[in-house]
């Protein structure tokens, strides 16, 4: 159960802290203030989940490799959000790369 508990705790914090990090530049209309509350009140649940998914993880994972789902699904996030959220276009040359993290975190993790 902790091998598809911890990878999906990962990506769900990956979520939170890739609108933490950008999400915020689409209402550029808010305060600096505003924006930085918001951010802080994401970024909160996120912390959470993602060190109770590497405290557990650590029963399956090693911590290289819960590492390396972590960053993975964070850049794959912060694309994500990029793209569909805040409406920027992804190149083809930024897509293949995104492909390329993928497989290194396939090759990292098995």
């Amino acid at each position: 159960m902790v091998r598809y508990v911890v990878p999906l705790m990962l990506l769900v914090s990956s979520v939170l802290m890739a609108f933490a990090w950008i999400g915020h530049t689409k209402f550029r209309n808010k305060s600096f203030l505003t924006a930085l509350v918001l951010s802080w009140l994401l970024v909160l649940p996120e912390y959470l989940l993602n060190v109770s998914a590497i405290r557990w993880g650590v029963e399956v994972y090693k911590p290289s490799e819960m590492a390396a789902i972590n960053l993975s699904t964070g850049v794959l996030c912060i694309a994500l959000v990029s793209k569909f959220f805040l409406g920027e276009k992804l190149s083809v040359r930024k897509v293949i790369g995104f492909i390329l993290m993928g497989i290194s975190v396939v090759l990292v993790v098995i």
